[in-house]
């Protein structure tokens, strides 16, 4: 496509739907033809009272028959318009809106105004999984809340705690950096490690920059905004809790675990996990964004260590029960050491049934890419949907896809990810009654499983 196709394409966005111009350009319009008729008026009594010079027949343009030169005025009045409204736009929006080099203007609004009606999305979990997700729903809605787990207490987060007494600050530093729409170098910034000094070495710039700003501000909450702020975050981060809790576990061999980081380090199969206190209160904003959602996505994540923290938290389980909306679960697409080895798809939702006693979730996303063994160092295995023996999820709608990174098959690929969750959230739009019903018609790989 041409440079001047394609400018001429991004300059029609301004009058697409839901932009919000076209009314205030036709106001304009409407003004500037009372005005040319104000002139006018004033233009013929003074043609007619006064006697003009010469010079003034040519400048009127009355050599031009009449129709002419109307056709000629009008013409050159909308393209001055045109062109004086297109750069003021541009003037006055690059205060607010810088887009990159690559980027016009148009498409820059048209794209967030796209995202401000999308719907109003949940994310729970916590670390890279977490991260991930929200890096490909960002392109979908800004309505995005990610409730992260505050039970971490490894590496930098760890010694922040232990130091200044904070909440855990790494969960929320990926997910600041994930949502940022700042340049990139910030983002690179944000997630910098310091590799050596007294005191800062294994430290991470992002978890210093929101423990400074409590200091400052007086209050974690209020850092974690001003940081958002700081680097134009698009959507809200929320702590599942404020409150100091710790991870424990037990293991199959009945030995207790106490810490979060000890307890993926520990290498024994996990038999349950739980907070100390037991009781920890929900961040009532937290409850508040789950019961006005559209669509709450849980995981992906560390399955005991990252996702299981915020479910175990009492106003966030009630929350889930209470909410109208459509609840996924997004499975891990490899077995994590010390926590899932062995595990399907299926283990995943079960354990999440059995620490919360109830059905959680709607549906769930599983990856069906499974091609490659993984290295052996990586001490992990791709998740399958279930194991031989196992039959039911307990009526869960599945969605098997292709979610897998190319670069990564460790991991989630953000684009793939999210479009799959919205895949499930628009078949969710497309039934009718409660939308609790049969899934509209989707590809083979969505399937539901009923209960035996």
């Amino acid at each position: 496509m041409s440079q001047a196709r394609r400018r001429f394409e991004s300059a029609l966005k301004w009058l697409y739907p839901g932009l919000h111009v076209k009314r205030w350009l036709a106001l304009l319009l409407f003004g500037v033809v009372l005005m040319a008729l104000g002139i006018a008026y004033v233009l013929r009594e003074a043609y007619l009272t006064y006697t003009l010079p010469g010079e003034f027949y040519y400048l009127t343009l009355q050599f031009i028959p009449r129709w002419g030169r109307g056709l000629l005025f009008m013409v050159a009045a909308v393209a001055t318009v045109a062109v004086s409204v297109w750069k003021l736009n541009e003037s006055l929006l690059w205060a607010f809106v810088r887009p990159r080099r690559d980027e016009n203007m148009a498409d820059v609004i048209y794209n967030r105004r796209l995202r401000a009606r999308g719907p109003r999305v949940v994310a729970i979990g916590g670390g890279t999984g977490l991260s991930t997700l929200l890096r490909g729903m960002k392109e979908h809605t800004s309505n995005l809340t990610a409730i992260v787990t505050v039970a971490d207490d490894g590496g930098s987060t760890g010694r922040l705690r232990q130091e200044f007494g904070v909440i855990a600050p790494g969960d929320i530093r990926q997910c600041i950096a994930a949502l940022a729409e700042a340049e990139p170098l910030m983002s690179s910034l944000f997630q910098y490690r310091f590799k050596e000094g007294t005191g800062l070495e294994g430290h991470s710039f992002g978890n210093l920059f929101i423990v400074a700003m409590a200091e400052v501000t007086g209050n974690f909450e209020t850092a974690v905004h001003e940081t958002s702020r700081v680097l134009n975050v698009n959507g809200s981060i929320l702590p599942s809790t404020l409150e100091d809790v710790t991870l424990s576990a037990r293991t199959h061999g009945d030995e207790m675990v106490h810490g979060e980081h000890n307890i993926s380090e520990q290498g024994g199969a996990i038999s349950e996990v739980f907070l100390n206190p037991p009781d920890a209160r929900a961040h009532p904003d937290a409850v508040r964004a789950i019961l006005e959602a559209d669509l709450v996505v849980i995981g992906p994540g560390s399955l005991f260590t990252s996702v299981m923290p915020n479910l175990l938290v009492e106003g966030i389980q009630k929350a889930l029960d209470l909410t109208s909306a459509l609840k996924v679960f997004v499975c891990n697409v490899a077995t994590q050491h010390g926590e899932t080895d062995g595990f399907a798809v299926s283990d995943h939702l079960r354990a999440i049934h059995e620490h919360t006693g109830r059905v959680v979730v709607d549906a769930l996303i599983a990856n069906n890419n499974i091609v490659d063994v993984l290295p052996e160092a990586w001490h992990s295995t791709p998740v399958p949907l279930k194991r031989p023996s196992d039959e039911v999820f307990g009526g869960v709608r599945v969605l098997e896809v292709d979610v897998i990174a190319d670069e990564n098959r460790y991991r989630h690929d953000p684009v793939k990810l999210a479009t799959a969750v919205m895949q499930l959230y628009d078949s969710r739009q497309n039934t009718t009654g409660n939308g609790h019903g049969r899934l509209a018609d989707q590809p083979a790989a969505l399937a539901t499983t009923q209960s035996q």
